[in-house]
């Protein structure tokens, strides 16, 4: 097995992005990226030696200060001045497996030869990757437009010998780990700052994170609402394909073809039925869930799009003889589908409480709260009601970041994108999906033993025995924070098929 990626002009994919992260393979530089690099730098360094008229953010000021003409003596001066300036982050620290992911991915993107750095700076990006050196980066201080500022200006100032990194478990000064590894600060050159500080990698790599988790999470709501199904000892009809080939949204053919195969050969879903028709929480797993994953499916593509974009500013290109300022550092694209994942995902979880709340309900010969001798046992009353809170912040949650702007830079960048608060939202409401499935596979396992001794299909069969040895059966009232912890670990540890993430 290849124990390390090559960067490169080859698209990153999520498949890919996973399988770095998932075998902890080291970074290197293919012999293009290096040539790409080295070649806009030369390109940079001779064009500077002659330039007289202002370009922006290489001879000028930034934000509002672009017309403040710079000395070429100053040009390093002021890269390193930006790096500093705009290191004003504060709130939570970012969780360090996405410090991880901004690395790469802000490697990639100043690897394709039009953002000016050197190739020093790029090595070093990746010696802090490969040495599993994590600069502290800090929630809240990004628009979402003019790139993450201030998450990246704290991804970058380790490179300048500043700011503080985690190394070996430790939160140290990086001054003092650039010493010990032997390590020069980066002089940055000209450009530099701007091209480490412009980009969408803070937005990115949460949706990155995000989206593998929910890729899993979309996987599982499906297992665990087919065991609820079972213990609620609902209909198989609804997931019958001929329904779904009158209506063939992909996500909706997908659930129902999916829930045939979980439960193919159940002695519970063939067993006759008393009742006609389920409630929408089961009956309508397939369009619900469905859109759902059309929406990952959706998010998916413009994220493979931003992790294979130069999204710093000015770009240059070579060829042309041209250094062009735009705003490709504008995270509109992503705060759009940041907010259309949460609140797809926030509908995963309504869904799946409901189904929570039907399996307690003392309905189909279930007793109520799903426990032997209820009024002395209150069994699972209340794991419902913390479902319905986590549901609750989830809706709260889901309230679009993208349709907010407020005016900064004394008005020169007069619409953001607000894509970073989308993107720490998402990953709240993520983590919260997670809590409530855990919930519904308490309700519904525990709901499966009162089916006994009829069987479900093999599989899940396997599953719940599986799961069964990490969280026993509820004979009576015991601390259910701990089995919620357990069955937090239980999904967290499952291993699912890769296929399930293409």
């Amino acid at each position: 097995m290849d124990t390390i990626h090559y960067i490169s002009s080859d698209i990153l994919s999520l498949e890919i992005v996973n399988d770095i992260l998932s075998q902890d393979k080291k970074l290197a530089l293919s012999e293009e990226a290096r040539a790409n690099i080295e070649r806009c730098r030369t390109y940079l360094d001779n064009r500077m030696e002659k330039q007289e008229t202002p370009i922006y953010g290489i001879n000028t000021g930034f934000g509002s200060l672009y017309n403040v003409k710079i000395d070429n003596s100053n040009l390093s001066q002021l890269q390193v001045n930006l790096v500093k300036s705009h290191a004003c982050g504060t709130g939570d620290e970012v969780p360090q497996e996405i410090v991880k992911i901004m690395l790469l991915l802000k490697i990639q993107s100043l690897s394709y030869g039009h953002s000016g750095v050197q190739l020093a700076t790029v090595e070093r990006l990746i010696d802090f990757y490969n040495n599993e050196i994590y600069p502290v980066i800090y929630t809240q201080g990004s628009l979402g437009a003019s790139g993450d500022l201030a998450p990246l200006a704290h991804l970058s100032l380790p490179l300048i010998g500043e700011g503080e990194v985690y190394s070996d478990g430790f939160r140290q000064p990086a001054k003092k780990v650039l010493e010990r590894e032997g390590w020069e600060p980066i002089v940055l050159k000209s450009k530099e700052g701007l091209a480490l500080l412009n980009g969408t990698q803070f937005m990115s790599a949460y949706g990155v994170h995000v989206l593998l988790k929910s890729i899993k999470l979309s996987y599982l709501a499906d297992v665990i609402g087919a065991v609820s199904l079972e213990g609620f000892d609902g209909r198989i009809e609804p997931f019958n394909e001929h329904i779904h080939m009158v209506r063939p949204h992909k996500g909706q053919i997908v659930t129902a073809r999916r829930f045939n195969e979980l439960l193919q050969d159940s002695e519970i879903i063939a067993q006759p039925k008393k009742h006609v028709q389920d409630p929408y929480s089961f009956r309508c797993i397939p369009q619900v869930h469905g859109a759902t994953k059309d929406t990952i499916d959706y998010v998916k593509k413009v994220f493979r799009t931003e992790i294979n974009s130069v999204t710093d500013n000015p770009n240059i290109f070579i060829d042309s003889d041209e250094i062009i300022s735009g705003g490709n550092f504008h995270g509109q694209p992503l705060a759009l589908t940041l907010d259309f994942l949460g609140i797809a995902l926030a509908e995963l979880g309504s869904i799946s409480e409901r189904r929570t709340y039907q399996l307690i309900s003392g309905l189909r010969g279930l007793p109520p709260f799903l426990v032997s001798n209820p009024g002395l046992n209150s069994g699972f009353m209340i794991p419902q009601y913390t479902a319905a809170s986590i549901v609750s912040q989830n809706k709260q949650l889901a309230t679009p970041a993208s349709v907010d702007s407020i005016v900064s830079s004394n008005g020169q960048e007069d619409h953001v994108s607000m894509g970073a608060n989308a993107a720490t939202k998402v990953l709240k409401i993520v983590e919260n999906l997670e809590r409530i499935l855990a919930i519904e596979l308490m309700n519904a396992s525990q709901a499966i033993e009162f089916r006994r001794p009829l069987k479900s299909s093999d599989f899940l069969e396997m599953f719940i025995k599986s799961y069964r040895e990490e969280v026993p059966v509820v004979t009576e009232d015991r601390i259910l924070h701990y089995d919620i912890e357990n069955t937090l670990a239980f999904l967290s540890n499952l291993q699912i098929d890769e296929s399930v993430i293409e």
